[in-house]
């Protein structure tokens, strides 16, 4: 594995502090992580982390998750949520597959990125889902390529029109950097209609909410990202959504927006979201969250959210997203190697 400069002083710092902290402890002294393995887990308060900022898919994700677990009483502990932007989760990531590899009372919500970060080759990361635990696939949901309302643009073919001509002159915003999984959605009508996407102009946000802002304060011309997102802007008629991802239409606030593949691209883009927990958790924090995940998303709070929120459930339990997650990561792997974009 190739490791950057930029990772090594990452990595390096991170040493120092799991230096100083074992420095300060007994050797007798049993780890916390230790105890809990033998004890009742969960016996303290439990943090998800969405390692992004507020109002984009993984923070919804980690907020809905924590709020129906203690909703349907599955879990009595409390659960907070945590915000952790930086580097499109790369920063996290680092620092979690590192510093929390056996800590069993925090968790992250997860998407296509930390497959997408650990393959693609500018600003990549040395972790992917091999460094964490996949406890479960949540949800489906695809990309779609959105506009202002006041946009002159009412349909996809008409973009794609004027990228033709000039492939410069439409700016994208997306909450991820370049060659992640919204710059990945940004050119991927344009990559399937044979237009040059390597040019198209693409500007990095972290996080949907802030890629969204950029679309509606005018200063980028559409937005590539996740359907669900979009939904609440398009009732307050703030945008329109020019196409979906998806292998048919979406139902709800999106009925009448056409797929891609309606439109004669041949794309496609699923976004999963899931829940990791550390590399090494315990045998029985693993088995805790695998009994109390499937039980969730049969209630009814976790349905009615499914609904609230334009979100499609897909459940997948540890060894069948392990399973999902390797497939797609080839995937991922030879689109990136196509876009010129693999490490």
């Amino acid at each position: 594995m190739k490791i950057t400069a930029k990772w090594k002083s990452i990595l390096l710092g991170v040493a120092m502090v799991l230096t100083l902290a074992g420095c300060s402890g007994s050797s007798n002294t049993v780890s916390s992580a230790e105890k809990d393995s033998k004890g009742n887990y969960p016996e303290k308060p439990i943090v998800v982390v969405a390692p992004s900022g507020p109002g984009g898919g993984w923070d919804r994700t980690a907020r809905t998750f924590s709020k129906v677990m203690a909703e349907s009483n599955l879990v009595k502990n409390p659960m907070t949520v945590e915000n952790k932007p930086g580097g499109g989760g790369t920063v996290f990531i680092a620092s979690y597959a590192t510093q929390d590899v056996k800590n069993d009372y925090k968790l992250f919500t997860g998407s296509p990125p930390v497959l997408i970060n650990h393959l693609k080759k500018e600003g990549n990361s040395p972790f992917g889902h091999n460094d964490t635990t996949p406890l479960a696939q949540l949800t489906k949901d695809y990309g779609s390529i959105v506009v202002r309302s006041d946009s002159k643009y009412n349909d996809l073919p008409s973009l794609l029109e004027d990228l033709k001509k000039d492939p410069t002159s439409v700016t994208f915003a997306g909450g991820s950097g370049p060659g992640s999984m919204y710059h990945l959605v940004s050119i991927l009508p344009a990559y399937k209609s044979g237009i040059d996407h390597k040019s198209i102009k693409y500007v990095s946000y972290d996080g949907t909410g802030e890629a969204m802002t950029a679309l509606l304060g005018g200063n980028s011309d559409a937005i590539a990202t996740d359907a669900s997102s979009v939904t609440e802007y398009l009732k307050a008629g703030k945008v329109k959504v020019l196409a979906v991802a998806s292998p048919e239409r979406i139902g709800g606030e999106l009925s009448d927006v056409p797929t891609m593949k309606e439109l004669g691209i041949d794309a496609e883009f699923m976004i999963w979201r899931g829940i990791f927990g550390p590399k090494e958790m315990s045998e029985e924090a693993l088995s805790f969250w695998e009994d109390k995940i499937q039980q969730m998303v049969e209630t009814k709070e976790w349905k009615s959210a499914m609904e609230s929120s334009g979100w499609e459930s897909e459940y997948k339990n540890s060894k069948d997203f392990k399973v999902f997650l390797d497939e797609q990561s080839n995937q991922i792997a030879e689109l990136l190697q196509a876009l010129d974009m693999a490490k």
